[in-house]
């Protein structure tokens, strides 16, 4: 499985911005999908996730309510909205997949597209 994330960008706080995952390779449509991000000088944390049938969906605290993550199954993608973005939100972003269980934590991760960056300004 191959994953490419992409529409990070310079943006300001307050305004949104929709990042998207596509999933290429064998069986990529039956992975369970999530984001991560990294922001300058700390860990890797959880952002959110979804299962491949979009029944159980997982946000961490810190994004619930501005966060939205959603599939599109036609397109083997899986976007997360994000809204009233704030300074904090600066990281670079990266989705991950595993074909057996939701990745809530980076090492339940098998797949890892190369990140995207997302910079808020003030």
């Amino acid at each position: 499985v191959q994953l490419q994330a992409c529409g990070g960008g310079l943006v300001q706080a307050g305004e949104s911005l929709t990042l998207s995952c596509t999933a290429s390779g064998r069986a990529s449509n039956g992975v369970h999908v999530a984001w991560f991000r990294q922001a300058p000088g700390k860990e890797r944390e959880f952002v959110a996730a979804i299962t491949w049938t979009s029944m159980t969906i997982r946000y961490a605290d810190s994004v619930k309510g501005r966060f939205t993550i959603s599939r599109r199954d036609t397109d083997n993608m899986v976007d997360l909205e994000i809204h009233t973005l704030e300074t904090e939100d600066t990281a670079v972003y990266y989705c991950a997949a595993d074909r057996e269980r939701l990745p809530l934590v980076a090492s339940a991760a098998t797949y890892w597209g190369r990140g995207t960056l997302v910079t808020v300004s003030s």
